[in-house]
């Protein structure tokens, strides 16, 4: 399967079409974005450590029911996956305070919430990828029906009942990750994009450290060393 048309590129990678109109594959690029794309760098690798991630949990999800984009990694750095409507809503998953949960609502850094918060932001970089509800994500025309909101949601907490104990077995707290979804040829709502130390947070265990793009954010260096960790931990068995 080789790529053809450049359809569209984002932060972290390029979309290509396929000879199957059905379809398409994914680019994983090593720049590093923060803050909207205020912060901006590059780090040698980092896009094939996601794909290889990715793939291993999308691997792990669809064993356990979860219907996804994927369908097999091509090489380092790219993938093969179904071509999907995408909606345009992140979908937040919390299960301790940190960043902008802690930052805007004054829960302190680091506290176990009392359970897991799913949250949604409007996928728009032009707007800084506001808060929404479910009133205004149908005003927007986002989804259609209040219930496709309520499987957002679902499948969201579904997820992390799959990932919060798997990586926990591997000495990783999954403190947060951004989902994203989208619908397929006959209009089923999947799990589409990457699940990566881009848009999860992982702290070691033991030692607390961070374990993920964090370590971009916060000027805190050694980011390809922490998720060539997060992989081999996944690797291991």
């Amino acid at each position: 399967m080789e790529k053809r048309e450049l359809i569209y590129e984002g932060k972290a990678k390029k979309l290509f079409t396929t000879d199957d109109a059905n379809l398409l594959i994914s680019e994983f690029k090593d720049d590093l974005t923060a803050f909207n794309g205020e912060k901006k760098s590059s780090e040698a690798g980092k896009g094939a450590l996601n794909n290889k991630i990715s793939t291993e949990l999308f691997k792990l999800l669809a064993e356990d029911g979860i219907p996804t984009h994927f369908v097999k990694m091509l090489d380092d750095n790219h993938m093969l996956h179904k071509r999907t409507d995408v909606i345009l809503i992140e979908v937040i998953v919390r299960n301790i305070a940190t960043g902008s949960l802690s930052k805007n609502l004054g829960i302190k850094d680091g506290t176990v919430l009392p359970f897991t918060l799913v949250e949604f932001d409007y996928k728009n970089d032009a707007l800084g990828d506001p808060k929404l509800n479910d009133q205004h994500a149908l005003i927007l025309g986002l989804v259609k029906y209040q219930d496709e909101l309520d499987k957002l949601r679902r499948m969201a907490r579904e997820i992390n009942d799959i990932l919060k104990p798997y990586f926990a077995a591997k000495g990783l707290n999954l403190v947060d990750f951004k989902l994203e979804f989208g619908k397929d040829s006959s209009g089923n709502i999947i799990l589409i994009d990457e699940i990566s130390p881009d848009n999860c947070r992982f702290w070691d265990m033991q030692s607390g450290e961070k374990m993920d793009k964090d370590r971009f954010r916060q000027g805190l260096g050694g980011l390809k060393m922490a998720y060539e960790e997060v992989l081999n931990r996944i690797l291991s068995k």
